[in-house]
């Protein structure tokens, strides 16, 4: 919008030239005659919904002191967040209200019978890794028994990739936001191939979790122990320079990470053999980042909650079934809208007839303003997820500067002038523009107990934001 109107502008400084409003072949017109011209991108705010426009228009009269002031305190806290790794904790010791039978899930709350193919399989596997179940059909009818207790993983400070499977035996990374002395916590990354965040849930998929669990957790745990807390945000931008968004592409931040804690690591682990799989499992886990990405996205963004009159998004998740989003000023309330199908490529052998809907915690990553809001700093990224060009892939993110607050000050994109990453995305800005957040992700296969199918490109919901705006005026009697 913004270069639209520079655009604008420039047009007119000089001769008489064209700006057409609507539709397009009249633009493509007066261009064929060599006539200067620009096709403005307008649409009526609101998508010409008179009611919302109404809400946007009373929101507007509002003294400055109250939503702008807020949401300007609500980047100021994302701006300092400062999240550093902490340490290995284990999901028993540290989550409220935890027990065997509780299973943290990714995305707003849902039931078993809501539950998709890939999310149901995760279920039946963490059953299978707590012992409470030796087969698949013992798991299910736990589950039917009623003696399973769902929640969403928001609701404990914690997020997870995909299915987001958190259970009382399970390893976490401890993050601590070092300027406001909240923590939030996410599973360790499991690697590529078949896993339990898609949905896989046999015995290889056991076995690497109780590896994570018994060796690879306490050896982590160890090196920060030996080293101390970890900076994530110094690795985070430099990643972002080396070309990753942290959501679908990790593979400068997982390296930097391994740079960093390998030498810790072989301080700290005096069986040789063990330090050789621990070395060879980060090292050659391009993801192993995203994990410690999305704990330090949640640390920095719960900074941000509560505060009142504030507009900014504080949470956005999916759980295969529907996508949801938090506001900062109205607390944990999800507004929630059907998950939407990603586009974008597949693995050989598979096709979009095979892919699960949208899912998972990670994108909280773009809650923060890195993943797809920053798909223009990751040339690499763009042909993994579908994108038609680099262009394009920077389209996107110049996009997202319409529907944010401001900018990240320490997070910037090099090839974009070195502009910091857009950040704080306001629902008053969504539903005038009709911008929706753009989220990179990986595609599960819809079935439970394959795994991963390709990558892609997808977009939240605007029934969400439109949701939440109507919540937002009536707290305010409008």
């Amino acid at each position: 919008m913004a270069e639209k109107k520079q655009q604008i502008n420039e047009l007119f400084a000089s001769q008489l030239n064209v700006a057409n409003v609507g539709v397009e072949v009249f633009y493509q017109a007066v261009r064929d005659q060599n006539v200067p011209a620009v096709q403005v991108d307008w649409r009526p705010p609101a998508g010409g919904d008179a009611r919302l426009a109404q809400v946007l228009d009373q929101l507007r009269r509002l003294p400055p002191e109250r939503i702008e002031a807020a949401n300007a305190e609500a980047h100021r806290r994302m701006d300092k967040g400062d999240p550093v790794w902490a340490g290995m904790v284990y999901a028993k010791d540290v989550l409220p209200d935890m027990d065997r039978y509780t299973i943290g899930h990714a995305g707003p709350p849902l039931r078993w019978e809501e539950m998709c193919g890939p999310m149901k399989g995760a279920v039946i596997g963490a059953i299978r890794y707590e012992g409470l179940a030796d087969t698949e059909e013992e798991a299910v009818a736990l589950v039917e028994s009623g003696k399973i207790r769902f929640r969403p993983n928001h609701s404990v400070a914690c997020v997870g990739p995909m299915t987001g499977m958190i259970t009382w035996s399970m390893p976490l990374f401890k993050v601590v936001n070092k300027t406001f002395g909240n923590v939030a916590y996410c599973t360790v990354n499991e690697g590529l191939g078949k896993v339990m965040r898609f949905g896989a849930n046999d015995d290889s998929v056991l076995r690497r979790l109780k590896w994570l669990e018994q060796v690879l957790a306490p050896a982590l745990q160890k090196a920060v122990e030996l080293h101390g807390p970890f900076s994530l945000k110094v690795l985070m931008a430099k990643a972002l320079a080396m070309g990753d968004e942290m959501h679908q592409r990790n593979i400068a931040a997982s390296s930097l990470f391994a740079r960093d804690v390998l030498p810790a690591l072989i301080r700290a682990v005096e069986d040789r053999e063990q330090l050789g799989e621990i070395a060879d499992f980060i090292s050659g886990n391009d993801q192993f980042f995203l994990n410690l990405a999305m704990a330090s996205c949640k640390a920095v963004c719960d900074a941000a909650k509560d505060i009142p009159d504030c507009t900014i998004v504080t949470a956005m998740s999916r759980n295969g079934t529907n996508f949801g989003i938090k506001v900062s000023a109205l607390g944990e309330q999800w507004f929630e809208a059907p998950v939407l199908m990603p586009k974008g490529l597949f693995f050989p052998g598979y096709g979009p007839e095979d892919a699960n809907p949208d899912m998972g915690d990670s994108a909280i990553t773009e809650t923060y303003g890195i993943g797809g809001f920053t798909m223009g700093s990751a040339p690499a990224v763009v042909r993994f997820v579908g994108a038609d060009s680099v262009q394009a892939a920077m389209n996107y993110t110049k996009d997202m500067y319409e529907i944010t607050q401001g900018v990240n000050s320490q997070l910037t994109i090099p090839n974009m002038d070195f502009k910091g990453a857009p950040m704080g995305i306001d629902i008053r800005k969504v539903v005038e523009t009709g911008i929706t957040p753009v989220i990179n992700t990986g595609m599960a296969h819809k079935k439970p107990g394959v795994g991963q199918v390709g990558a892609g490109i997808v977009r939240a919901p605007m029934e969400c934001f439109t949701g939440a705006l109507e919540a937002f005026a009536r707290s305010l009697n409008i």
